[in-house]
């Protein structure tokens, strides 16, 4: 069965590809038009489609529209109400709701050769948790958790799959909203709503949950499988900060105590769950499952003995999920995720020609592994540009920025280079089989999804990727999977006699992780960085710009 899944509705709109079960390809909309989150999730972007991911997806398996046995939206318009029956305040809403229905037709004029009776509407949270539940390995018998801002009625659902079924157990109701309150409260301390909850996370480690005891009264478990969160008044807690003014402890204290808040609820759920399963795997998605800190809480203090997330646990993962529902209740064996690099990539050929149309001198060393973790012995920032690109908004070794951790200064360096806010931290990638003597916390942890604990004596020694708190948001690189990425890890300890290396997302503030060789060089070229490793080719800084202002280019190997 060829299944293509497509988000749309509210923000992060992509596209993806299953065929008999496999998946194929997937791919957000942001890396094809550039605009961070692909559309801001008002009612107005509502009609927006994934129509570039969408395409490539189907390029990418040498498809049609016409050849397509079923499309899965991910939103079921029929089990909406009205805004204001959910207790919420958005008053064009039901805008959403008419270009929802709208979709079939609309996606048939942006594939020409579609029949629209082939789009079938998926109901949100079941596209999310059927990105957890059937894209987990070793997971046909497992429980999963979503949690985000919302869905048609609900904010949250919990689950459990049995082999090809995926079995709804319990659902909050809207306006109660985890990820609502979390993205007022992104607002409320000056940054962009519906994108920068992370920051909220980030700024959580510098302070302290003193308001916790007053939250609780607003934001807590019932007991049920439900929780309450609504109506959380966030200027009783600190004065709203504007984008552009330096944050406070209270700022900092108040993202404190929410981030306790959501990790409390959190824990309570999912001993809810396991209640009723029995479970000894836990599958997460939705965006509250971006949430590392969270993350690690529960697999530390949780029921589970295992706790899978999906890489693109935001609406992203929504088009994986809605395919892979359609396609296991249609009888396909559907296959976990091997790996989240389901994007774009192009041969060292294509690479080479458009170095070459670029103008830049480049040169092709005998392995660009060694030649990497050599410039990063000597602290240079190296931009990785290697296969296909990832899905979800986590940089794990395609398109990444990469550093020396032993250096403390290269955590501000870094955050200089991508013109984002001092208190965010960088994380480390190590070898699978290293990671435990450095880091405790679980593993292994291939998505960095969780934060993990740095054990004594290694903080000193890798201080670029230690959080404030003593903890650091790990990649484990599996070398049989990743045996580019572990090459240049082993070259790089070989030099430094350290295992690990920074690697941080290749884009700058609100802009879109770099996905094609265009954006490779727009990004090397506007930032100082001192090589950009693209395939098996080498730009160096220095050369390009010496080239450049010489009226010169091409080819130098």
């Amino acid at each position: 069965m060829r299944v293509l899944g497509i988000n749309a509705l509210f923000h992060d709109p992509a596209a993806a590809l299953l065929v008999d079960g496999r998946t194929v390809a997937a791919a957000e909309e942001e890396r094809f038009s550039r605009r961070k989150h692909g559309k801001r999730p008002v009612p107005f972007s509502a009609w927006e489609l994934p129509v570039e991911a969408a395409r490539w997806c189907l390029r990418k398996a040498g498809l049609r529209p016409g050849d397509l046995d079923a499309v899965a939206y991910s939103y079921d318009p029929g089990l909406a109400l009205p805004a204001e029956e959910m207790g919420l305040d958005d008053p064009w809403d039901h805008l959403r709701q008419t270009y929802a229905r709208q979709a079939p037709g609309f996606l048939a004029a942006a594939l020409p050769g579609l029949d629209p009776a082939r789009v079938r509407f998926v109901p949100h949270h079941m596209a999310h948790a059927a990105s957890g539940a059937f894209a987990a390995d070793a997971a046909d018998r497992s429980s999963v958790l979503v949690l985000d801002g919302r869905g048609e009625r609900s904010s949250h659902l919990a689950a459990r799959r049995r082999g090809p079924a995926l079995e709804p157990l319990f659902a909050q109701d809207l306006p109660h909203s985890l990820g609502l309150v979390y993205e007022e409260l992104t607002a409320h301390l000056g940054f962009l709503r519906s994108c920068d909850e992370f920051k909220v996370m980030a700024l959580a480690s510098h302070g302290t949950p003193r308001m916790l005891p007053e939250l609780r009264r607003h934001v807590f478990p019932t007991g049920d499988g439900g929780f309450r969160a609504a109506g959380v008044r966030w200027t009783d807690y600190c004065p709203p900060r504007a984008p552009d003014e330096p944050w406070t402890q209270a700022h900092a204290d108040t993202a404190a105590a929410a981030q306790a808040a959501l990790e409390e609820t959190l824990l309570d759920l999912a001993r809810w769950l396991h209640g009723r399963t029995g479970d000894r795997v836990l599958t997460l998605a939705g965006g509250v499952a971006l949430n590392c800190v969270a993350n690690a809480r529960l697999s530390r203090e949780g029921p589970f003995s295992r706790v899978w997330v999906q890489p693109a646990a935001g609406d992203a993962g929504t088009a994986l999920g809605g395919a892979l529902l359609l396609a296991a209740g249609a009888g396909d064996e559907v296959a976990p995720m091997d790996g989240a690099d389901l994007g774009r990539e192009w041969s060292d050929a294509e690479l080479a020609g458009w170095l070459k149309s670029a103008g830049v001198p480049f040169d092709r060393p005998a392995d660009i592994a060694a030649t990497v973790a050599g410039a990063l012995a000597d602290n240079a920032v190296v931009a990785w540009f290697q296969g296909r690109s990832e899905y979800g908004p986590r940089a794990l070794g395609h398109r990444s920025l990469l550093a020396h951790p032993g250096h403390a200064g290269n955590l501000e360096r870094l955050n200089d280079v991508k013109g984002r806010e001092q208190f965010r931290p960088v994380a480390p990638m190590v070898l699978a089989e290293r990671a435990a003597e450095i880091f405790d916390g679980p593993l292994p942890s291939p998505y960095m999804l969780f934060v993990h604990d740095v054990r004594p004596g290694w903080a000193e020694r890798i201080p670029a990727v230690v959080h404030v708190d003593g903890t650091a948001r790990i990649q484990t690189v599996d070398a049989a999977r990743e045996p580019l990425v572990a090459r240049m890890l082993r070259a790089f300890e070989q030099r430094t006699g350290l295992p690990v290396v920074v690697n941080t997302s290749l884009n700058t503030a609100g802009r879109p992780m770099v996905d094609d060789p265009r954006d490779a060089l727009e990004c090397f070229g506007s930032t100082p960085v001192d090589l950009l490793a693209i395939g098996p080719f080498a730009v160096r800084r220095g050369r390009m710009f010496a080239t450049a202002s010489a009226g010169s280019g091409g080819w130098s190997g």
